[in-house]
């Protein structure tokens, strides 16, 4: 018999039996679109890591740091005239000597700092840092239209704002702030601001009482300069939109040396090491090195590298690498209640190839008689259990993308994912699960179609 007879026969036999057909493709719709939607969970969740490495650097980017005892950077005590800290921090010595690493594409230095920022009634914390412009460039920032990153040529300190920097701000008067209803009325990319970067002084400025003296002469406290900063910049996406860098200031890493030099000129600059006697350190140094592998295959032996020289490296890997184990067992977990979906499904299939043979022994019989061979009764039911996963499984795949589709929207926005991915489902996924589908169908089916082969071709014509 031809495959195409055998394809019309199935075929014709489904048809007869449209509920029936009907209700058992369902239950491969429902099984199908169940263990889809578990997976795309899982997968969405894996998505979201991804996306958010990106945002942090890539799996190819490693942060070098120096040594930490508490909140103060390491202090060696067998550094010599113990004058200065031991070279265990991020100078432009090290990012030379990482930049002569193998397999090290680039080697920059970062510099983080707190500033205040001020426009008329509001004040706000700044998390500020300051980059190179490859350093910038290489993190593929999206911004506004008509936004730029900092230019390193400009001769005054540009701020290129994170998206929901606008959030910190607050009224000084009142204390309220974005999320108590009262949203500034200044727009970042347009106004200018007043920045302080030394805020001790700052602020004992604002609360000290001036003291007199005889004669009457009154002399009040030191006053800190307020450095008026425009933006070059903000990031894509509204205040509601968060990502790694969403509440972050970027600038450029010269002007802003340049500018905290001048500010602390003959004092330690905040966040800077100091020697015991209180002096500064003899050379500038960064809050952090970003250096970037040639490949993710030798990001680890880079960080081991590192961590010999006297520094603590640390690296997206890691972080992938913990959470693909998690998410490896969510997935097993969300996939094993899908499955048990797609289970109940292959029973529903099994009973109803039953129930056909049943209603088909003298039809299977006259085929018999009439010369049919066993192994195309067995291939006329395993097309029939085939065709009924196929059908449930490219139905059970459209369900499964507008599942997927309404629940990216309903969380989109909602600060439950990054990026908006809480499903995501991959086309091999898709194409993997119609095969399942058609398998469990197939498998379903066999038995059934056993039987079918060992019927008694007379005890199959008599039967009424």
């Amino acid at each position: 018999m031809r495959w195409s007879d055998l394809l019309r026969m199935s075929a014709s036999s489904l048809k007869r039996r449209k509920l029936r057909t009907f209700l058992t493709v369902l239950g491969v719709v429902i099984g199908t679109a169940s263990i889809v939607v578990m997976i795309s969970l899982g997968l969405g969740l894996q998505q979201s890591m991804y996306e958010e490495v990106e945002q942090s650097g890539g799996s190819t980017s490693i942060t070098v740091s120096g040594r930490w005892e508490g909140s103060m950077y390491y202090y060696d005590s067998a550094s010599g005239s113990g004058e200065e800290e031991s070279q265990t921090y991020v100078t432009d010595d090290l990012i030379d000597q990482l930049r002569s690493l193998e397999h090290v594409v680039s080697a920059e230095p970062v510099l983080n700092v707190q500033g205040l920022a001020l426009k008329g009634n509001y004040e706000a914390w700044l998390d500020i840092y300051g980059m190179t412009p490859e350093a910038l460039a290489d993190m593929k920032l999206e911004l506004e239209p008509g936004g730029s990153l900092p230019d390193p040529e400009s001769p005054e300190l540009e701020l290129l704002y994170g998206n929901a920097v606008i959030m910190n701000f607050y009224d000084r008067n009142t204390g309220e702030g974005f999320w108590e209803g009262n949203e500034p009325d200044f727009d970042l990319a347009k106004d200018k601001i007043f920045l302080i970067l030394d805020q001790d002084t700052y602020y004992q400025s604002q609360y000290s009482e001036p003291m007199g003296g005889e004669g009457g002469s009154v002399s009040g406290p030191k006053t800190a300069k307020k450095y008026v900063v425009g933006a070059c910049g903000v990031l894509a996406g509204g205040p509601d939109t968060y990502s790694n860098n969403s509440y972050s200031v970027f600038c450029d890493l010269t002007r802003l040396k340049e500018t905290l030099q001048k500010e602390f000129r003959g004092r330690a600059i905040p966040g800077q090491p100091t020697t015991k006697s209180g002096k500064p350190y003899s050379k500038f140094v960064y809050s952090s090195a970003a250096v970037r592998a040639d490949d993710m295959d030798n990001v680890e032996d880079l960080c081991n590298t590192i961590r010999s020289m006297g520094y603590d490296a640390y690296s997206n890997i890691e972080y992938i690498n913990s959470m693909k184990a998690s998410l490896a067992s969510v997935q097993a977990a969300l996939g094993g209640i899908g499955a048990v979906s797609l289970l109940v499904a292959a029973i529903g299939i099994a009973n109803t190839m039953m129930m056909s043979i049943y209603e088909r022994t003298k039809e299977i019989g006259v085929m018999k008689v009439i010369g049919c061979s066993l192994r195309n009764i067995r291939q006329m039911f395993l097309l029939e259990a085939a065709f009924i996963g196929f059908l449930g499984g490219v139905i059970g795949n459209v369900l499964s993308a507008v599942l997927s589709a309404a629940i990216n929207f309903v969380t989109s926005g909602s600060g439950m994912t990054y990026g908006g991915t809480t499903s995501y489902i991959p086309v091999w996924l898709m194409l993997l699960s119609m095969g399942f589908a058609v398998l469990v169908g197939m498998a379903a089916g066999f038995f059934p179609a056993v039987r079918a082969m060992k019927l008694s071709p007379l005890a199959a014509i008599r039967s009424e």
